[in-house]
């Protein structure tokens, strides 16, 4: 589903990874943290994909909430597992969204 977001400017959170292997415990993770960062002040939404690269963007109104949710603790936690035995690589990108356009079909 695509995120409904109000008018920019907002921040967009780009994750983009490489796993190591399938293990169950990281889509219960992943599934904890997108409940919890959707109850984090600031969130506005997230959109999610995975093959061969993961690629999930989320959507924030402030840098500050971006940061808060950085270091909310179960986060972190989720981010020492992903560091110690999820990931290969991935790396984070914070961009200002200035402008969106789009359609929807009726």
């Amino acid at each position: 589903m695509i995120a409904n977001t109000p008018s920019p400017p907002y921040y967009a959170v780009i994750f983009t990874s490489l796993k190591t292997g399938n293990d169950p415990e990281y889509d219960a993770m992943a599934a904890k943290m997108a409940l919890l960062a959707s109850q984090q002040d600031g969130y506005l939404g997230m959109e999610s994909a995975r093959e061969e690269i993961g690629i999930t963007v989320s959507y924030w109104k402030t840098r500050a909430a971006i940061l808060q949710w950085k270091n909310n603790t179960d986060h972190l936690l989720a981010q020492q597992f992903g560091k110690e035995k999820w990931y290969a690589a991935y790396i984070t990108r914070i961009c200002l969204v200035e402008r969106e356009y789009g359609f929807q079909k009726e």
